[in-house]
């Protein structure tokens, strides 16, 4: 057994909680007789007090009054006070009670004490916290400077708090406790009327978010901030909208979805973006079934710098795995993401490979040392107009590279292979989705292969907000150029998703798997294009089509209007978690689709770009590329009313 070291600063507590302990007891026993104690009742005091030392000294010490720190003293430390003064006194009276029978003994004595106890010891506790927090070394010179240099605080921010809940007191505590923060918060806001006219700390809640404009007027905020993190996007339109009426800037806190463990800090606080209009709720995750997967394991990720790869890095992180495996070929990226994940994990084994999954013997060496047990496969190349254009690189990263992978997972019996898809591999149109719809094919056809035990699964989603690939970083610069925005057709709509969600979702279905499904994401509804760059430009300040002009330039190469997430031949199946899905599609021919498979990697040497698309035709039946005579309309015809209502029934 680990026995903790004892500071110095312990002797003092003991010695300080001895004189308290001992001065309520005289204390109370100068209460019940009128300041005049008798020589008889001095003898029993002095007699009684080392017993009362020593009972009420271990009671504290069983309640772990000595192991809290006094400075970030809490309710909790003084429930603790109230159990140990309510045991060690029931203790005392007991042994009073076993011994005299209180002959001689003044009952009233011990209940006074019993009071002076709990007020004593959890006073002193109160006060050191007080001094600590008001008075010590750098908040009691800023506290100094601030009342003598009172005319040179005029730079710091006013700040008006929108939430006058657990989120917002936190932020306001952080921002009251550090000098160093350039705030002042000067009010609350809050919908909840019962709030409304009550103080946090002081500070008063002024009234509802539709009052924004006048009380900012009114208290001269400088800056508003949304302290409200399970908001939706409804509340989160009209609380902008009203900023926006009010002249104030504003920022956020994120979204419980992106706290992933739940810490709010004045660090988390940014600036209003796309995301936050999404209203995506908070994912529940089954954290034992992913620990119980992750948990003391080796797990490798592919395209480890990416979107998707970095946070599926973090998030993993966080269930303790005996080492990860960042697999990635992007020198910066693996570079940026390694600093971070040392910084912040540093009980994790962090292992950093410059590598490519094309390159076999790097993979054979990777496996061979590490011998990962999980992988989650999420390099592969994702711009649809270039790789349009140059398929053959598709087929070396997306199918040739997770070939390469899944037969090295499957000789070095990983356990769990997880594919990382997307909703474009559904009826694909384009280069980018058919090649992932080969990797979801190889994925499902080596599921069961023996002599292999790995379980093979496919998790697909939409877009997220924030990846790299996302149109939402070409809107911000178009709008911060003064436009005009342009948005390829008034019409077409897309998936989203937050990456943290995302990320999120893609472990608990990994976890759950029994190998051979197809993981969907609930992705919502689909959101218009048009809409999300109207929205950005009001973000901004501006107006659509007044300060700011949207362009349609039509539909891009390789591009369809409507994207889907179901395929032909594949059914929903319930799975225990209510945001995932799985499906179950026809099996597959793995002799066959290796050999169709083959032909294609050889001619990626020709770059023939007709070949290719037709060999991909063949291996994906449904695959409709535009260049072999597709037309618009059967594009458009496309649209998933039918899968969006088999979803939305089957959920409810």
């Amino acid at each position: 057994m680990k026995i903790r070291p004892i500071y110095k600063n312990f002797f003092i507590i003991l010695a300080t909680d001895i004189l308290l302990v001992t001065g309520s007891f005289y204390a109370a026993h100068l209460v019940r007789f009128d300041f005049e104690i008798q020589q008889q009742t001095w003898l029993i005091f002095r007699r009684i007090l080392p017993f009362l030392l020593i009972t009420k000294i271990i009671c504290f010490f069983f309640f772990d009054l000595y192991r809290g720190m006094w400075r970030y003293t809490s309710i909790a430390d003084l429930i603790n006070i109230i159990k140990a003064s309510t045991t060690s006194s029931l203790i005392i009276i007991s042994f009073v009670l076993f011994i005299s029978r209180f002959e001689g003994f003044s009952r009233s004595v011990f209940v006074i004490d019993y009071c002076f106890t709990i007020l004593l010891i959890s006073g002193f506790r109160i006060i050191v916290r007080f001094y600590f927090e008001y008075c010590s070394n750098d908040k009691f010179l800023a506290t100094i400077k601030q009342k003598l240099f009172a005319h040179q605080q005029s730079n710091r921010k006013r700040l008006l708090i929108i939430g006058a809940g657990n989120c917002g007191e936190k932020i306001y505590r952080e921002i009251r406790d550090n000098a160093h923060l350039r705030y002042k918060v000067v009010g609350f806001l809050d919908d909840q009327p019962v709030k409304i006219g009550k103080k946090i700390h002081g500070i008063p809640v002024l009234g509802n978010t539709e009052n924004i404009k006048t009380v900012a007027g009114r208290i001269r905020a400088d800056e508003a901030l949304m302290a409200i993190p399970s908001a939706s996007s409804e509340q989160m339109r009209n609380i902008i909208e009203h900023c926006k009426k009010s002249g104030i800037s504003f920022k956020t806190i994120p979204s419980m979805g992106e706290l992933i463990d739940g810490h709010v800090t004045v660090n988390a606080i940014r600036e209003v973006a796309y995301r936050d209009l999404l209203g995506r709720e908070v994912v529940k995750l089954n954290e034992e079934k992913i620990s119980a997967c992750i948990s003391k394991q080796c797990i490798m990720i592919t395209g480890a710098g990416g979107s998707i790869g970095s946070e599926l890095c973090r998030q993993i992180c966080r269930f303790q795995p005996e080492k990860i495996i960042l697999y990635e070929r992007s020198e910066s990226l693996l570079y940026d993401l390694e600093l971070e994940l040392k910084k912040n994990f540093s009980s994790v084994k962090v292992v950093s490979l410059l590598a490519d999954i094309r390159n076999q013997n790097q993979l054979e060496k990777t496996f061979e040392t590490f011998k990962p047990k999980v992988v989650f496969h999420a390099a592969a190349y994702k711009h649809v107009p270039m790789l349009e254009n140059q398929p053959w690189k598709a087929v070396e990263n997306n199918v040739e590279g997770t070939k390469i992978l899944i037969e090295t997972a499957q000789r070095y019996e990983v356990e769990r292979f997880v594919l990382v898809s997307t909703d474009k591999a559904v009826r694909p149109v384009n280069v980018m989705g058919a090649t992932k719809r080969v990797a979801e094919l190889l994925s499902l056809g080596n599921n069961g292969f023996r002599p292999s035990n790995t379980r093979f699964m496919i998790v697909r989603f939409g877009n997220v907000v924030g990846s790299s690939g996302s149109v939402i970083p070409l809107f911000k610069k178009q709008i911060k150029e003064g436009g005009p925005v342009t948005v390829t057709h008034k019409e077409i709509t897309r998936y989203f998703m937050i990456i943290p969600e995302a990320c999120q979702l893609i472990l608990q279905a990994g976890a759950m798997g029994k190998g051979g499904e197809t993981f969907l994401l609930d992705m919502g509804i689909p959101i218009k294009i048009d809409d999300m760059a109207r929205d950005l430009i009001r973000l901004s300040g501006l107006e659509p089509d007044t300060d700011i002009k949207i362009d349609y330039i039509g539909l891009r190469s390789g591009e369809k209007l409507y994207e889907e997430l179901i395929t032909e031949g594949e059914g929903i199946v319930p799975t225990t978690h209510k945001k995932i899905m799985v499906l179950k599609g026809t099996e597959t021919d793995l002799n066959m689709l290796n050999g169709k498979i083959d032909d294609l990697i050889k001619l990626v040497e020709s770059q023939d770009e007709k070949k290719i698309k037709e060999k991909l035709q063949e291996i994906v039946p449904e695959y409709k590329p535009q260049g072999l005579g597709i037309r618009e309309a059967e594009v458009r015809d496309q649209v998933p009313e039918r899968n969006i209502l088999k979803i939305i029934n089957f959920k409810h």
